[in-house]
């Protein structure tokens, strides 16, 4: 069996810019690394990657210096007022130049159908550059679960675009409620790298602390309760897995990007490598 890539996403280590991250994660043990190109959020903390040509220049010489590979960008939301190619051609452009192969996706709109032609644009602008977009349900956003994600994919792929793929979150799959018998109905090639985490507890009912538990406090693996041995053994065996674990707690009790990278790393491979009866 071929041997497990990790990437460290973004969102793990957000305080970091680009070029720190890489050489965090090459001294965690990590295989690549997620950029992120575009804020999730208007107040998040960020680092100008896409507008700063020396800030890029950097990234790619500790990517070149540490060896390792940048699995994805992100995150590129369709939104009802989206235009793919004005909002998004750059930035694909950036990615490939980076090295990435992934494209992280969401669908921020409520009308399905836009969604599903905003999807296949963006796929057929990105498959001239090697890159393969994939559409991430949240139960906050228009894409709210397994079911709608799968949907999405297989009429963009029915229309030609066999990039277009399906990105499960551990987080996400849980508290959106979807099920294994979803999942393994997906096909293998839909699926390029998934991203993995845990998090304690019930969904709760306040849509609000979802979305702070998403990204805040999730879990290092094996600290919550989802069911990550049945997830991972219904997943491709090999899939490569983007380590997205933000612990704000940890964070302000002064413990450090590298330490919370290698907690993060070290419990991942624990659990990869813990026998699935």
């Amino acid at each position: 069996m071929p041997e497990r890539l990790f990437s460290l996403a973004a969102l793990t280590v957000l305080e970091l810019s680009p070029p720190e991250m890489v050489e965090v994660a090459a001294r965690a043990g990590y295989d690549g690394v997620g950029l992120r190109l575009i804020p999730a959020t208007s107040v998040e903390h960020h680092f100008p990657l896409a507008h700063d040509t020396a800030l890029r220049r950097q990234t790619r010489e500790r990517l070149r210096d540490t060896g390792l590979r940048v699995v994805d960008i992100e995150i590129l939301r369709l939104k009802p007022e989206t235009r793919v190619g004005e909002d998004f051609a750059r930035i694909l452009e950036i990615g490939a130049e980076l090295g990435a192969s992934e494209v992280l996706v969401a669908g921020n709109d409520e009308d399905t159908a836009r969604t599903i032609d905003n999807f296949a644009t963006l796929c057929e602008l990105a498959r001239p550059l090697g890159l393969n977009p994939h559409l991430e349900f949240m139960p906050w956003t228009g894409v709210k679960n397994l079911i709608e994600a799968h949907r999405i994919a297989e009429n963009v792929r029915k229309a030609g675009h066999d990039n277009a793929c399906l990105l499960v979150d551990a987080f996400h799959f849980n508290r959106s409620a979807s099920r294994l018998e979803e999942l393994s109905r997906v096909p293998r090639e839909w699926m390029r790298y998934s991203q993995l985490c845990d998090v304690a507890g019930p969904i709760p009912e306040d849509m609000a602390e979802i979305l702070r538990e998403a990204r805040q406090e999730r879990c290092f693996p094996g600290d919550g309760d989802i069911d990550l041995p049945a997830l991972l053994a219904t997943l491709p065996r090999d899939l490569p897995l983007s380590l997205e674990i933000p612990t704000e707690r940890l964070r302000r009790q002064g413990v450090s990007a590298l330490a919370r990278a290698r907690l993060a790393l070290e419990t991942s491979r624990q659990l990869v490598e813990t026998r699935v009866p």
